[in-house]
């Protein structure tokens, strides 16, 4: 659920200002609203370092998953560490790309071999010039072959299909009896590009050693970095408000939880000469938002992340949608075997720190995977019900026509569910009379489904009219009703026509869903075949070769299979509750977020 704010409206003396706001970071409960907030100059750079200290942070987390890698010693303070750290890495950076340049230019020299430039010049001066040649290996034979007696040349290396050789030259304006490409006489060698090279990599080392010391005072640098966070939001609330009477005061606004709203108003009294205004929000206010939910729904806020937050005095569908992806994803991936194995990751990451919400969330979908494969027989491939000790129940499994029909089901029970949140939702801001248009559609949507599919099913119990009176009242309320604000000949326009994007929405949104049956059959597909690839391919091996080659196999064939049918279960599952679900719910989104002004070493 959302979190209720209160609202505050503080008016005071603007030299108070920066005062009254350390005092509310130091409490830490009240967002203040950044109204008519422009970066200056010296905030921008804040954000800047901010940045380069987020791009740290993730380098130290790449460092740290590095085998080799060892942490050097910790610097006396978190500022001095990250200086050292910024300047080590701009240092690499620029080293990286001479380096770059220098193994580049080695390897181009070294067709020459190791000579002494000095001595080529020595010999230039004195009348003889060393001219430097390239030609495919099957040409230098017969190049070889015309200058013999003519003109001097040696092959110095052969690489690449190329001869790369040198031609002595006397004689300025000697006409030569080949044809070939002739590169620039270099100007040193690949020896020496190579110290160079040792060079440049000594200090690369150095810098790399001041970064494993910064690695070592991460835990400084990010009590750094939440300071200077601290700085920036205490700069940036100084720097909102509106200014009133000359601009001798400072008006701001505020949000606060109403659970923590006494505390904030405890404060408020230790300050006569501030004036405030403490109310509940209204409809043209943009609240932040703070998501509340129970054990169950809260690992599912990460889901709902994805897209955004909930908007202030709406639903929070959170606790909605989770039942649905949870049985969405067991459908995509639909084998008992992965299942378990993702619920027992889940089990694995409740032992790490900060990780409780993914890993929870991990073990529902895992579960969830699990019961839905032995629904459907399926374990890392195996059909339960090909075997002897499933034989009494094989006929409980789940078949593919079924699985296709549920695939459908479940797409118009989530639609139907969505369209009743919807009518919840416009309730709850605007009224009962105004969600009597979707209500309507909804009341036809039942009433229909209900008519058609019930005696299907066996339930003949229930009179023709009842589905008359529904759909009848249905039609009332969405031809009719469904604007309290317009006449009823216009209604009636508008409601045809919305009938018409309904129809069609409803059609489009359905087909959807078949998606779940898809996934469900690829996945399981795949393993099968795997297994059989497994078994087939080594069926003429030694028992034991035969063993070893399969379980390569199965763990190579399985271990892809399973990364791509959990990567198709997240996302499947999450497009049907950002498109097909939002929508019918009417969801609306705001990327306002409750971040209160607050100490970061709290």
């Amino acid at each position: 659920m959302i979190v209720k704010m209160s609202k505050y409206t503080f008016v005071l003396y603007h030299e108070r200002q920066k005062e009254f706001l350390e005092s509310l970071q130091e409490l830490g409960l009240v967002d203040v609203t950044a109204t008519g907030w422009e970066a200056d100059d010296r905030q921008r750079e804040m954000l800047s370092e901010l940045e380069r200290y987020r791009a740290a942070e993730v380098h130290f987390k790449e460092l740290g998953q590095e085998k080799d890698f060892r942490p050097g010693e910790p610097f006396a303070d978190g500022r001095e560490a990250f200086e050292h750290y910024r300047k080590a890495t701009e240092t690499m950076e620029e080293l990286r790309g001479r380096m770059d340049k220098l193994r580049k230019e080695a390897d181009e020299l070294a067709v020459w071999g190791d000579f002494s430039p000095e001595t080529v010049h020595r010999l230039a001066e004195n009348g003889i010039r060393l001219r430097f040649f390239g030609a495919y290996n099957n040409e230098y034979a017969a190049i070889e072959a015309a200058c013999a007696g003519r003109v001097p040349i040696q092959a110095i290396s052969s690489t690449g299909g190329r001869t790369y050789f040198v031609l002595v030259q006397q004689a300025e304006g000697e006409e030569l009896p080949f044809d070939a490409q002739e590169y620039k006489m270099p100007e040193t060698t690949a020896a020496a590009r190579r110290n160079d090279l040792a060079a440049l990599q000594e200090q690369y080392d150095a810098c790399r050693a001041e970064v494993a010391r910064a690695y070592a005072s991460r835990e400084q640098i990010a009590a750094e970095e939440g300071r200077l966070k601290e700085r920036f939001d205490l700069s940036r609330a100084v720097s909102s408000g509106e200014r009133a009477a000359e601009n001798t005061l400072v008006v701001l606004e505020g949000w606060a939880k109403e659970e923590t709203s006494a505390q904030v108003d405890a404060l408020l009294e230790r300050y006569p000469d501030v004036v405030y205004f403490k109310e509940k929000p209204a409809p043209e206010d943009d609240p932040p938002v703070e998501l509340k939910n129970n054990r169950f729904a809260n690992p599912f806020e990460i889901i709902g992340a994805f897209y955004s937050l909930p908007k202030y005095g709406t639903l929070d569908l959170t606790a909605y949608f989770g039942p649905f992806y949870m049985l969405f994803f067991g459908f995509c991936l639909g084998d008992a075997g992965y299942g378990l194995v993702l619920a027992l990751a889940g089990l694995f990451l409740l032992r790490k720190r900060n990780m409780h919400q993914v890993a929870m969330l991990t073990l529902l979908c895992g579960g969830a995977a699990t019961v839905f494969g032995f629904l459907t027989g399926s374990f890392f491939g195996v059909q339960l019900g090909g075997l002897k000790a499933f034989q009494g129940i094989k006929d409980v499994f789940l078949s593919t026509d079924t699985l296709f029909t549920l695939s459908l089901a479940l797409g118009g029970i989530q639609i139907a569910f969505a369209l009743i949140l919807k009518v919840v939702n416009i309730t709850m801001q605007q009224g009962f009379k105004y969600s009597l248009g979707t209500l309507g559609w909804l009341l036809i949507l039942i009433g229909g489904a209900g008519w058609a599919l019930l005696p299907g099913l066996g339930v003949t119990g229930i009179p023709v009219y009842v589905y008359y009176a529904i759909l009848g009242v249905g039609a009332v309320c969405m031809l009719l009703l469904n604007n309290p604000e317009r006449n009823v000949l216009v209604n009636f326009g508008a409601g045809l026509y919305d009938t018409y994007n309904n129809v069609t929405g409803l059609l489009g949104d359905m087909l959807s869903y078949i998606r779940l049956f898809a996934l469900c059959l690829s996945g399981g597909t795949l393993a099968l075949v795997f297994n059989d690839l497994a078994f087939g391919l080594t069926a003429d091996l030694p028992i034991v070769a035969r063993q070893l080659a399969a379980l390569v196999i199965l763990l190579f064939g399985h271990g892809i299979n399973l990364f791509m049918s959990v990567l198709g279960a997240l996302v499947h599952p999450m497009r049907l509750t950002f498109v097909e679900f939002y929508k019918n719910a009417g969801f609306e989104s705001t990327m306002r977020a409750f971040e209160p002004l607050k100490k970061y070493d709290k």
